[in-house]
């Protein structure tokens, strides 16, 4: 899969506070990168908590739940749109499926 954008994620674990989402970030990219998913059941056999909230919005749980990334998936053409990475706190305050 092709993700847009690697530089959302980096630009979220560099801030002060949210270091401790680096390796849980990293290690998503790399194994979504890898990933030639075509179904949200691909996608569970990588990730297992991730939840389809509507309009091809996805939602993973980041490290041990602590954080949560909002992903737009165009399985036919292999590309992932990284949408929102934050907290839980502000993950309460958007609605994920038009973000």
């Amino acid at each position: 899969m092709r993700i847009i954008s690697h530089k959302k994620l980096r630009e979220f674990y560099e801030q002060k506070g949210r270091e401790d989402s680096q390796s849980a970030l990293e290690r998503w990219y790399e194994i979504t990168e890898r990933a030639q998913w075509k179904t949200l059941g691909d996608i569970r056999n990588d990730f297992p908590a991730t939840d389809y909230v509507g309009n091809q919005h996805y939602v993973f749980n980041i490290r041990g739940n602590n954080y949560r990334l909002v992903v737009v998936i165009k399985f036919t053409i292999s590309r992932i749109y990284v949408r929102f990475v934050g907290t839980h706190e502000e993950y309460d305050n958007i609605d994920c499926t038009t973000i």
